[in-house]
Protein backbone atom coordinates (compact mmCIF):
# COMPACT_ATOMS: atom_id res chain seq x y z
CA UNK A 1 0.00 0.00 0.00
CA UNK A 2 2.77 2.52 0.93
CA UNK A 3 4.48 1.89 -2.40
CA UNK A 4 1.20 2.72 -4.40
CA UNK A 5 0.72 6.04 -2.44
CA UNK A 6 4.07 6.97 -3.17
CA UNK A 7 4.03 6.32 -6.69
CA UNK A 8 0.51 8.70 -6.48
CA UNK A 9 2.47 11.36 -4.83
CA UNK A 10 5.05 11.31 -7.68
CA UNK A 11 2.37 11.32 -10.20
CA UNK A 12 1.36 14.90 -9.00
CA UNK A 13 4.70 15.71 -7.16
CA UNK A 14 8.26 14.50 -9.03
CA UNK A 15 10.07 12.88 -6.58
CA UNK A 16 14.03 12.27 -5.76
CA UNK A 17 14.99 9.83 -3.43
CA UNK A 18 17.04 10.61 -0.25
CA UNK A 19 19.20 9.05 1.48
CA UNK A 20 18.42 7.91 4.55
CA UNK A 21 22.25 6.48 5.81
CA UNK A 22 22.26 4.29 9.23
CA UNK A 23 18.31 4.73 9.27
CA UNK A 24 17.94 3.18 6.58
CA UNK A 25 17.28 -0.28 8.44
CA UNK A 26 16.48 -0.40 11.85
CA UNK A 27 16.04 -3.55 13.77
CA UNK A 28 13.51 -2.09 17.27
CA UNK A 29 11.49 -4.00 19.62
CA UNK A 30 11.20 -7.24 17.62
CA UNK A 31 10.03 -5.19 14.33
CA UNK A 32 12.01 -4.76 11.44
CA UNK A 33 11.70 -1.23 10.55
CA UNK A 34 12.78 0.30 6.29
CA UNK A 35 12.77 3.76 5.87
CA UNK A 36 12.85 6.10 2.96
CA UNK A 37 12.73 9.39 2.34
CA UNK A 38 12.06 11.67 -0.83
CA UNK A 39 12.09 14.92 -2.27
CA UNK A 40 8.43 16.10 -3.52
CA UNK A 41 9.30 18.83 -5.89
CA UNK A 42 6.65 21.35 -5.30
CA UNK A 43 5.42 20.08 -2.07
CA UNK A 44 8.28 19.11 0.26
CA UNK A 45 9.47 16.34 2.22
CA UNK A 46 8.01 12.89 1.68
CA UNK A 47 9.13 10.02 4.43
CA UNK A 48 7.48 6.20 4.71
CA UNK A 49 8.34 3.63 7.22
CA UNK A 50 7.28 -0.05 6.65
CA UNK A 51 7.68 -2.48 9.63
CA UNK A 52 6.73 -6.08 10.06
CA UNK A 53 7.42 -8.57 12.99
CA UNK A 54 6.59 -10.89 15.29
CA UNK A 55 6.53 -13.55 12.43
CA UNK A 56 4.25 -11.28 10.26
CA UNK A 57 1.55 -11.35 12.46
CA UNK A 58 2.06 -7.55 12.86
CA UNK A 59 2.52 -4.85 9.72
CA UNK A 60 2.31 -1.00 10.32
CA UNK A 61 2.96 1.56 7.81
CA UNK A 62 3.68 5.48 7.70
CA UNK A 63 4.07 8.02 5.38
CA UNK A 64 4.51 11.66 6.44
CA UNK A 65 4.51 14.66 4.44
CA UNK A 66 5.73 17.56 5.48
CA UNK A 67 4.92 20.44 3.22
CA UNK A 68 7.42 23.33 2.90
CA UNK A 69 6.78 24.73 -0.42
CA UNK A 70 3.08 25.05 -0.27
CA UNK A 71 0.39 26.09 2.36
CA UNK A 72 -0.31 22.59 3.12
CA UNK A 73 -0.88 20.95 6.82
CA UNK A 74 1.56 17.98 7.93
CA UNK A 75 0.68 14.90 6.79
CA UNK A 76 0.13 11.60 8.60
CA UNK A 77 -0.60 8.10 7.70
CA UNK A 78 -0.19 5.22 10.29
CA UNK A 79 -1.82 1.89 8.98
CA UNK A 80 -1.05 -1.05 11.57
CA UNK A 81 -2.63 -4.93 10.96
CA UNK A 82 -2.35 -6.43 14.19
CA UNK A 83 -3.78 -9.34 15.90
CA UNK A 84 -6.67 -9.94 12.87
CA UNK A 85 -7.47 -6.02 13.01
CA UNK A 86 -7.28 -3.38 10.96
CA UNK A 87 -6.22 0.28 12.22
CA UNK A 88 -6.39 3.28 9.67
CA UNK A 89 -5.03 6.40 10.77
CA UNK A 90 -5.08 10.07 9.06
CA UNK A 91 -3.85 13.05 11.35
CA UNK A 92 -3.55 16.75 9.57
CA UNK A 93 -1.68 18.87 12.07
CA UNK A 94 -1.91 22.92 11.46
CA UNK A 95 1.27 24.40 9.72
CA UNK A 96 -0.67 26.34 8.25
CA UNK A 97 0.57 30.23 7.57
CA UNK A 98 -2.76 31.27 5.98
CA UNK A 99 -6.09 30.15 4.91
CA UNK A 100 -6.08 26.95 2.23
CA UNK A 101 -9.40 25.15 1.54
CA UNK A 102 -9.53 21.57 2.97
CA UNK A 103 -13.03 20.93 1.98
CA UNK A 104 -12.34 18.01 -0.45
CA UNK A 105 -10.25 15.96 2.08
CA UNK A 106 -13.70 17.21 4.39
CA UNK A 107 -15.17 15.40 1.37
CA UNK A 108 -13.01 12.21 1.52
CA UNK A 109 -13.62 11.88 5.48
CA UNK A 110 -17.39 11.95 4.74
CA UNK A 111 -17.46 9.42 2.03
CA UNK A 112 -16.00 7.22 4.91
CA UNK A 113 -18.51 7.80 7.38
CA UNK A 114 -20.02 4.34 7.31
CA UNK A 115 -16.68 2.63 8.29
CA UNK A 116 -15.93 1.71 11.65
CA UNK A 117 -14.37 4.52 13.90
CA UNK A 118 -11.30 4.45 16.20
CA UNK A 119 -11.40 6.23 19.36
CA UNK A 120 -7.83 7.56 19.74
CA UNK A 121 -8.31 9.19 23.28
CA UNK A 122 -6.96 12.55 24.28
CA UNK A 123 -3.12 13.45 23.45
CA UNK A 124 -0.95 16.79 23.73
CA UNK A 125 -1.02 17.47 20.12
CA UNK A 126 -4.81 17.24 19.57
CA UNK A 127 -5.13 21.50 20.29
CA UNK A 128 -2.91 21.46 16.67
CA UNK A 129 -5.11 18.37 14.79
CA UNK A 130 -7.21 19.77 12.59
CA UNK A 131 -11.03 18.37 12.39
CA UNK A 132 -10.25 16.80 8.59
CA UNK A 133 -8.25 13.87 10.43
CA UNK A 134 -9.92 10.46 10.72
CA UNK A 135 -9.18 7.62 12.63
CA UNK A 136 -10.69 3.44 11.35
CA UNK A 137 -10.61 0.62 13.07
CA UNK A 138 -12.05 -3.26 12.09
CA UNK A 139 -11.68 -5.92 10.98
CA UNK A 140 -9.43 -8.01 8.04
CA UNK A 141 -13.19 -7.87 6.21
CA UNK A 142 -12.79 -4.15 6.67
CA UNK A 143 -8.90 -4.34 4.79
CA UNK A 144 -10.49 -3.59 0.90
CA UNK A 145 -12.49 -0.57 2.13
CA UNK A 146 -9.64 0.78 4.22
CA UNK A 147 -7.73 0.74 1.35
CA UNK A 148 -9.85 2.53 -0.95
CA UNK A 149 -10.57 5.08 1.70
CA UNK A 150 -6.62 5.51 2.35
CA UNK A 151 -5.99 6.80 -1.94
CA UNK A 152 -9.05 8.78 -1.31
CA UNK A 153 -7.84 10.59 1.01
CA UNK A 154 -4.41 11.11 -0.29
CA UNK A 155 -5.84 12.04 -3.55
CA UNK A 156 -7.85 14.66 -1.89
CA UNK A 157 -4.75 15.62 0.12
CA UNK A 158 -2.77 16.14 -3.25
CA UNK A 159 -5.99 17.96 -5.59
CA UNK A 160 -5.75 20.38 -2.74
CA UNK A 161 -1.89 20.68 -2.39
CA UNK A 162 -2.16 21.62 -6.53
CA UNK A 163 -4.37 24.09 -6.05
CA UNK A 164 -2.83 25.79 -2.22
CA UNK A 165 -0.77 28.75 -2.17
CA UNK A 166 2.87 28.88 -2.34
CA UNK A 167 5.11 29.55 0.07
CA UNK A 168 8.53 30.36 1.99
CA UNK A 169 9.95 27.19 3.54
CA UNK A 170 11.19 28.20 6.92
CA UNK A 171 8.14 29.30 8.45
CA UNK A 172 6.36 25.99 7.68
CA UNK A 173 9.30 24.00 9.28
CA UNK A 174 8.93 25.82 12.08
CA UNK A 175 5.22 25.43 12.36
CA UNK A 176 6.02 21.62 11.96
CA UNK A 177 8.49 21.76 14.39
CA UNK A 178 6.44 22.47 16.96
CA UNK A 179 4.58 19.09 16.02
CA UNK A 180 7.75 17.22 16.08
CA UNK A 181 9.55 18.94 19.14
CA UNK A 182 6.19 17.82 20.93
CA UNK A 183 7.06 14.83 20.12
CA UNK A 184 10.43 14.04 21.10
CA UNK A 185 9.46 16.00 24.64
CA UNK A 186 5.88 14.24 24.94
CA UNK A 187 6.66 11.03 23.49
CA UNK A 188 4.56 8.66 21.26
CA UNK A 189 4.22 4.88 20.15
CA UNK A 190 6.90 5.18 17.89
CA UNK A 191 8.59 7.77 19.49
CA UNK A 192 8.93 6.02 22.57
CA UNK A 193 10.04 2.68 20.43
CA UNK A 194 13.07 4.26 19.03
CA UNK A 195 14.18 6.35 22.28
CA UNK A 196 14.21 2.97 23.87
CA UNK A 197 15.96 1.28 21.08
CA UNK A 198 18.49 3.93 19.55
CA UNK A 199 18.68 6.40 22.23
CA UNK A 200 16.89 10.30 22.61
CA UNK A 201 20.05 11.60 20.13
CA UNK A 202 19.40 9.75 17.53
CA UNK A 203 15.82 9.37 17.54
CA UNK A 204 15.70 13.28 17.53
CA UNK A 205 18.41 13.24 14.57
CA UNK A 206 16.02 10.68 12.93
CA UNK A 207 12.72 12.47 13.50
CA UNK A 208 14.24 16.25 12.77
CA UNK A 209 16.65 15.44 10.03
CA UNK A 210 14.46 12.71 7.77
CA UNK A 211 11.69 11.64 8.96
CA UNK A 212 10.31 15.23 9.06
CA UNK A 213 13.05 17.36 8.04
CA UNK A 214 12.67 20.10 10.44
CA UNK A 215 16.44 20.54 10.13
CA UNK A 216 18.60 20.42 6.91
Amino acid sequence: MIQKMIDAIGVSFPLTELGCGEYAKQKVSGMNFTIRRFYAEGIGNVSSMVASGFFGLMKMDTLIITPTEKDMPLFSYDRVHAMGNDTLIFELYDTLLDHTDLSALQAAKDQAAQLPEHDLGAHWYDSIKLPVSLSKKGKKAHTAAFNSCAMQYLEAFLATSQNAAPCEAEPKREKASVYVEGLLTHGGPSTNVFKKSIGEEKTAELFRKTLFATQI
